[in-house]
């Protein structure tokens, strides 16, 4: 750590000296060198590093202090802070474990145990944080496999119990008559001997196929609400990225991002590589006996086992709550509003109403709207006679859904700040013109063909961000593919959108992303363990990413043709 902050305030003296000499786009990309040299190392707090452009560009002379600051603040910042507020109510009254046991208990352990909880754990993610997600769902997932292994354990116990009973009526009925050869053979100790072993054989083989499955529980659960977060807007935090810088680079893009268009282009890859996911992740830890996993016939006593644990968890949370249902009632409507806002295959009624002129009403401002409402409606329903008890005593009001203590404890406001320095990254590259500068640079990638650009640059991004943070790693690119796409003439969101979404493709290594991190430790993994099942999920996610861009995504957002959009840039003043 003394060696990297050696090195960092060498570069920091280094770039100083030469502001004057070189051009703005030079100077620019020392900036941006050294905050992507900040973010890897990680010296500093990423929250930290994001504000380094607030001090950079204007000592060096490339955008003024007030025009840096204002891009912290923007219209995409507010879409994440009115959907984290959603998130912190929804796990603030536990009404995502009574969704997740819910759906479960519908589900059943047919046809599959693992594919019922990657289900929910997708879901679930695409709402609140991947991270909340998977620190939920793996302990329930434990506890029902301890289950399982419990139940199998007491059935071969019992079955040792039962051949012992029975060896001891042999016994008894063996003393009043002779005995033949093959009873004298079951009385002997090797015969005895031999069914010990057979017995501690039993016992070794169950240990190694819960261990088995206990890992492939975890993985599934950790991969599942990272792919989940992919499908809405707001599930994580490259999505709100791109959308702000679509929204910094080409300004007169007619909302080509919203909520409605991100999950009718997002949610089917999402469900396919779940469906893949889960077939390869079965493969590895369960085998690939299809019939078994799909079979319809009785419920075992291991079925029933697993299906009374996730019941009795959900007995656990009591009946559903006043505040409960007032905070999925605001939830489901936020949801409605933000498809409605702008569908594209007709008018919205943002656009009936508000954007007749302009697009004065966003996805931001309905979030904004719906979550202020947590602050406002109560969490009980009002006793009494409008505030008084029967005696005359006065009632003391019952707290909101969530109260300034609750979200100042549990909203991750670094990430504010580093959604705020992308915006500056990508404002003073524009200005600096090293945007030009790449992009011309880039021209010769004008030659290969757009498929072959795109599915490159999402392995580059999906091998980048296993060793950086994904808002980091969409923070530093997307920049630089909005130029190249420029220059090339190619439609910008056939680029970066795949690499957005590639970004959240962390599942090779431990420290890549944090439900690796809790799965790690959750699930008795060994990094191959993880090396091995997440190499061919990257893979899999690669393929049905751009599978996607290049059939439906094509036709969704006209990516055949250049957009007149894309010849325009922001003007700064």
């Amino acid at each position: 750590m003394v060696g990297s902050n050696y090195t960092i305030i060498t570069v920091n003296k280094l770039i100083i000296s030469k502001v004057e000499p070189v051009l703005p786009e030079a100077r620019c990309g020392y900036a941006i060198i050294l905050m992507a040299l900040y973010w890897c190392t990680e010296c500093m707090p990423l929250a930290v590093t994001a504000l380094l452009p607030v001090i950079l560009f204007p000592m060096m002379g490339i955008m003024k202090g007030g025009d840096v600051s204002i891009e912290y603040l923007k219209d995409s910042n507010m879409l994440f802070i009115g959907g984290l507020l959603v998130a912190i109510a929804v796990e603030h009254w536990n009404l995502h474990k009574r969704i997740a046991l819910r759906v479960l208990l519908l589900v059943g352990v047919r046809p599959s145990l693992m594919m019922g909880f990657m289900i929910v754990s997708a879901f679930l993610s695409m709402w609140i944080s991947n991270t909340a997600t998977t620190a939920m769902m793996l302990p329930i997932s434990h506890a029902v496999l301890q289950q399982l292994k419990d139940t199998e354990t007491q059935t071969g116990e019992h079955d040792h119990q039962a051949q012992a009973a029975d060896n001891h009526a042999f016994e008894l009925e063996a003393q009043t008559k002779p005995e033949t050869t093959d009873e004298r053979d079951a009385q002997d100790p090797v015969y005895e001997y031999e069914h010990d072993a057979q017995q501690e054989f039993r016992e070794r083989a169950i240990e190694a196929k819960y261990g088995l499955l206990t890992k492939g529980m975890s993985l599934s659960v950790c991969y599942s609400a990272s792919i989940g977060g992919t499908a809405t807007l707001t599930g994580t935090t490259p999505n709100l990225i791109l959308k702000g810088q679509m929204d910094e680079l080409f300004p007169d893009n007619p909302d080509v991002i919203n909520f409605a268009s991100w999950f009718g282009f997002c949610f089917p890859s999402m469900v396919l590589m779940l469906v893949l996911s889960w077939f390869w992740l079965h493969f590895m830890f369960l085998g690939f006996n299809l019939k078994k996993t799909f079979g319809c016939g009785e419920k075992s006593e291991n079925d029933r086992a697993a299906y009374a644990v996730m019941k009795e968890e959900y007995k656990k949370l009591g009946g559903m709550k006043f505040a409960e249902v007032a905070v999925l009632v605001l939830f489901i409507l936020l949801v409605l509003l933000w498809f409605t806002r702008e569908p594209g295959f007709m008018p919205g009624w943002a656009t009936v109403l508000f954007n007749k002129d302009a697009a004065f009403v966003t996805d931001g401002t309905v979030a904004i709207l719906m979550s202020s409402l947590f602050f406002v409606v109560p969490s009980q329903l009002p006793l009494g006679n409008y505030g008084y008890t029967d005696e005359g005593k006065n009632i003391k009001a019952p707290p909101a859904l969530l109260t300034w203590k609750v979200v100042h404890e549990r909203m991750p406001w670094n990430v504010v700040l580093l959604l705020g320095g992308g915006f500056a990254l990508a404002a003073g590259s524009e200005v600096s013109n090293l945007s030009k500068w790449l992009g011309e640079n880039l021209s010769p990638l004008q030659n290969i063909p757009p498929f072959a650009i795109s599915l490159v640059l999402s392995l580059l991004i999906a091998t980048f961000t296993e060793c950086s943070s994904n808002t980091a790693t969409t923070t530093l690119f997307l920049p630089i593919l909005a130029s190249m796409a420029q220059n090339i003439k190619l439609h910008p969101l056939y680029v970066m959108m795949p690499c957005t979404i590639a970004a959240s493709l962390a599942f090779m290594l431990p420290v890549a992303t944090p439900p690796n991190a809790i799965a790690f430790s959750f699930g008795h993994l060994k990094v191959l363990d993880m090396v091995k099942a997440g190499f061919m999920l990257n893979i899999i996610g690669i393929l049905c990413i751009n599978l996607g861009i290049n059939t439906w995504g094509k036709v969704m957002f006209n990516l055949d043709t250049f957009p007149d959009w894309a010849n325009t840039t922001h003007t700064y003043l």
